[in-house]
């Protein structure tokens, strides 16, 4: 089967038709004629423009201007269709899934931004009057903990932890000889032998010197009792607010002044 081109040019000139005429007489122009009778498809406006000139030139032929363009649609047309067929189908597969994927996880994300919008301001407007009334009875007490009187009470309650006194009883279990000096030395119990059940008076003072010839015997200390170790001759020192604190050998007392 002969071009479609060749089948418009032989037959125009065949009848000697000269394309000025064809111009003319079709309302198309010359060189659109000369690109159909060359085939050249790209200087024409599109594939409308195509079959609507292709129509047009071949009735003033006297040509099938029907099977002409049908035979343009199969040869060069089909492709074209054959490819965007397919990638418009596809793209509406794709984009149908797109949308039914999508419109679910907007609405997922709507709502998570929705929650945290509203623990924020839950969190933020909702929280700040609460902070703000608690925080002024915690301001409160601040300028009340902070008067003279509450200053004055602090350290009578403290006294007991800083004693500047403290008393002090031997309670003797059995037959020992005890010295006992205050803190400037002097004897108050000077190596007396004491018997069980034979208690001292209870001194007061700020620190005490005792030396025990065995360890029969108990320091009662501000209430509390401390047996004197086995390990006598042996000696202490006893100090308002502390333990008592082991003496070495050199510094016992002696009750010699």
């Amino acid at each position: 089967m002969p071009e479609i081109g060749d089948q418009l040019r032989e037959t125009r000139m065949r009848n000697r038709i000269d394309i000025t005429e064809v111009e003319a007489a079709t309302k198309i122009r010359a060189k659109y004629l000369r690109a159909l009778e060359n085939e050249e498809w790209d200087l024409l406006p599109g594939p409308t423009f195509v079959k609507t000139f292709l129509r047009t030139y071949a009735d003033y032929l006297g040509l099938d201007a029907r099977n002409l363009v049908e035979e343009y649609k199969a040869r060069y047309e089909r492709p074209a269709v054959q490819e965007l067929t397919p990638f418009g189908s596809l793209g509406g597969r794709r984009a149908r899934p797109r949308r039914a994927l999508l419109a679910p996880w907007m609405a997922v994300i709507v709502g998570v931004i929705a929650l945290v919008a509203a623990l924020y301001l839950l969190g933020t407007w909702g929280g700040d009057p609460d902070e703000q009334e608690a925080g002024r009875p915690a301001a409160t007490p601040t300028p009340t903990a902070a008067p003279a009187g509450d200053g004055q009470d602090e350290p009578e309650r403290k006294r007991p932890a800083r004693k500047t006194a403290v008393r002090l009883q031997i309670q003797p279990t059995g037959p020992v000889s005890v010295c006992l000096e205050n803190g400037d030395g002097e004897p108050l119990i000077a190596n007396l032998t004491l018997e069980s059940g034979q208690d001292s008076e209870t001194f007061k003072g700020k620190r005490f010197r005792v030396s025990f010839g065995t360890g029969a015997a108990v320091m009662r200390i501000d209430g509390k009792d401390y047996p004197v170790s086995e390990a006598a001759p042996v000696g202490y020192e006893v100090r308002a607010g502390a333990r008592p604190r082991m003496l070495a050998d050199e510094a016992r007392p002696d009750c010699s002044a």
